[in-house]
């Protein structure tokens, strides 16, 4: 069986992952967006559908405000007596907690807060108790992978909070999941900050406190090392195990714009990486400890065809699982139609820590067409591609003093400069077009058949090596601008990938 790499592309990290029956679910952080934690399933880990999200009420998450890649941070999604759990982090807050379903498809509990700090959580269940880990430090100070036992039902905790395992000295020890295969606990975490030299690494023990001895050849699964390769940043994994009997990695990593091009701007993506145990019960991953970013593996009676959509409209898309929306949305600004957008603009802009008037889909892939139809009565409404506040590209159409105009602003840190304007005259609808590709986004408008060239700019100040955080580039359709008496309109939206 063949299959490439990134299995869910685009803004999706830290993936965690559970089996049911024939079944796999599999959670993301979601950081500043709402509604928070994308939930996807599958039935052969290589195609995956978003079915819905785990926070979708302003009750289970503060997102007021925080700052972009606060808000939620790496979530573990656990299955335990017909129940399923979904821990994360607020980062903002500095508050772990849980929410619950019996209804994979259905709405999800109020939080349960847990007493102990650090990030990434995690549950592993078994024999009636339910172990809560996280990274951090535990009661006595000790920092490292830090665990406690709790009542599944209140989050209180029934044990303190002690240190189970220290890593192999990479810096930023996270991501902590614990398993128990043929009798052995294995635990294993990432290490190396979630960039370029992010890592996973396991230990073993004899219970769920250990003592964990660590693997030999550790880390089990990096690309750290590889100069001119495009897929890079591999940590952060979960175990799972198919119903042959193969074991694989989920885990991050991203795709930089080039082999020699450090920068990546579609955010920290999904991958699928193969796992062999070996007869001393340890086990390795991928190509020599190496995600590729395709895999052709010889497993029996695995025959998967892989699919891939490359085109996204309002009318294939759901407003409720592919889009998404700065922190906290004011609905009454928004009108979502089956083939139609409308939005009302507020003096609240892209440029503030706050929630404008946006909504958003992720760009999955470096080669796009992404086109919409837009008209305005007043203030200014269009594309954006946006990384954050700070760093975002700007393609809208606005209300002048003579008429109306299309204008290419982009906004990179402290410059934030309108490159290049079209006036309109008195038409107050127009076709944004935007291309693009590893390198370039191209800004254009379409009249009368023929597109218009407003000018481009490079991807790499999109990227999360220029801006910081932990997101990726959306493409966001948004209104802006005082005083706005009317709803902005958007048609025919088309997001369409190439090769």
């Amino acid at each position: 069986m063949k299959y490439n790499n990134p299995v869910i592309k685009g803004f999706y990290p830290d993936p965690s992952v559970c089996k049911v029956g024939d079944t796999y679910y599999l959670v993301c952080s979601s950081f500043q967006y709402f509604p928070g934690v994308p939930l996807f399933e599958s039935k052969d880990l290589i195609n995956w559908e978003q079915i819905g999200h785990c926070l979708t009420r302003k009750s289970q998450v503060q997102l007021e405000n925080i700052n972009s890649s606060g808000g939620v941070f790496a979530p573990t999604i656990r299955y335990n007596n017909g129940r399923f759990y979904m821990t994360t982090t607020n980062d903002t807050t500095r508050q772990n907690f849980y929410v619950w379903t019996d209804d994979i498809y259905g709405e999800w509990s109020e939080p349960i807060f847990v007493d102990q700090g650090g990030i990434d959580p995690s549950f592993y269940f078994e024999d009636g108790k339910t172990y809560f880990m996280s990274n951090g430090a535990d009661d006595n100070g000790v920092h490292g992978i830090v665990q406690c036992e709790i009542d599944i039902e209140t989050g209180r905790k029934l044990t303190p909070s002690r240190t189970i395992w220290q890593g192999t000295g990479g810096r930023y020890l996270e991501s902590p999941h614990l398993y128990k295969i043929n009798g052995v606990y294995y635990l294993m975490a990432a290490e190396g900050g979630t960039e370029y030299g992010h890592m996973v690494t396991y230990a073993r023990g004899d219970s769920p406190y250990g003592k964990f001895e660590a693997y030999p050849h550790n880390p089990v699964l990096t690309n750290r090392n590889l100069g001119g390769y495009e897929v890079q940043g591999v940590g952060h994994g979960d175990l799972i195990q198919d119903d042959e009997g193969n074991w694989w990695i989920l885990h991050l990593g991203f795709r930089q714009i080039g082999r020699w091009a450090t920068y990546h701007h579609l955010g920290r993506e999904v991958f699928l990486t193969p796992v062999t145990f070996g007869e001393d019960g340890w086990f390795s991953a991928g190509h020599d400890g190496v995600t590729l970013k395709t895999f052709d593996v010889d497993y029996v009676n695995y025959s998967v065809v892989q699919n891939e959509k490359k085109l996204y409209t309002f009318e294939n898309t759901n407003w409720n699982k592919d889009w998404c929306y700065l922190r906290h949305p004011h609905m009454e600004n928004y009108q979502l139609l089956d083939n139609m957008l409308r939005l009302k603009g507020t003096d609240v802009t892209l440029d503030q820590v706050d929630s404008p008037t946006f909504i958003g889909i992720r760009q999955k892939d470096f080669d796009a067409t992404i086109s919409c139809d837009v008209s305005i009565v007043d203030c200014e409404a269009g594309i954006t591609l946006y990384m954050d506040e700070n760093h975002h590209y700007d393609l809208a159409i606005r209300k002048t003093e003579n008429g109306y105009e299309v204008i290419e602003r982009l906004n990179v840190g402290d410059i934030k400069s309108v490159e290049n304007s079209i006036a309109l005259n008195d038409d107050n609808k127009a076709t944004l077009v935007i291309h693009a590709n590893n390198d370039y986004y191209s800004f254009n408008i379409q009249v009368d058949g023929k597109e218009i060239h407003l000018g481009k700019a490079q991807t790499r100040y999109l990227s999360t090596e220029v801006a910081g955080g932990f997101t990726g580039v959306i493409i966001g359709l948004y209104a802006c601008g005082t005083d706005c008496s009317t709803t902005a309109e958007y048609t025919n939206f088309i997001c369409e990938y190439h090769g």
